[in-house]
């Protein structure tokens, strides 16, 4: 028989040996409550899917998505539109910028499913190899890229700010909100600064949004 000094029980381990226990017993008990149960484990269920259109690029596109899909990852994966970065995939860098019904988002922050219906207009779709868009042929005038990665979304972006200020949209730094919005540096600068370009052409990307422009920013 053990001395009862030869048994080292501290509350440590005396935990340890509780949460063991409990595990032991659970694990076969969920097993038999889900088969009595007939429900199917997570890793089992089959995923949720719903059908699609979106117009994109002006071309009508049919899909059935795993209602979870990014728009991001069905112009990337589904529709082959690589054009459109993934960054952070969090919505922090600007690089996955598509415009939707004429208004700039992130696309790694919207599900495919919520933008049914939805005229989106990526990279692709703003000018071609021999028709380059103006913002475009600006960024590539200006150096507005180094590696590259960022420029799509920059280009997209850039698009859609000076569409915003033609609009009269306000922004933060808009002094008047009452006021039309100038195309000034401060604005471009606020507008686009949800886009990041790790590279830092910063100052070319915004000199050629003001020759877009037609100002002096």
């Amino acid at each position: 028989m053990e001395e009862l000094s030869d048994i080292r029980i501290t509350r440590r381990n005396l935990l340890k040996m509780g949460a063991a226990s409990a595990t032991a017993v659970a694990a076969p008990l969920a097993g038999a409550q889900n088969a009595a149960s007939g429900a199917p484990s997570a890793a089992a269920r089959a995923p949720v899917t719903s059908k699609l259109s979106l117009t994109v690029n002006g071309k009508l596109e049919h899909l059935e998505l795993d209602t979870r899909t990014t728009l991001l990852d069905a112009l990337r994966e589904h529709l082959r539109l690589t054009g459109t970065k993934k960054g952070c995939d969090h919505g922090q860098c600007g690089a996955c910028t598509v415009i939707v019904n004429g208004r700039r988002i992130n696309s790694c922050l919207t599900l495919a499913v919520m933008q049914h219906g939805a005229n989106v207009t990526t990279i692709e779709g703003l000018g071609t190899r021999d028709h380059l868009h103006p913002m475009q042929a600006a960024f590539v005038k200006h150096d507005g890229y180094q590696c590259g990665y960022c420029t799509p979304g920059q280009v997209c972006s850039a698009v859609a700010v000076l569409d915003e200020i033609r609009q009269g949209i306000p922004s933060h730094v808009s002094a008047d909100l009452t006021a039309r919005p100038q195309t000034t540096a401060a604005e471009v600068r606020e507008r686009m600064s949800g886009n990041i370009c790790r590279c830092g052409a910063y100052s070319n990307i915004a000199a050629a949004i003001a020759e877009v422009a037609g100002s002096k920013t």
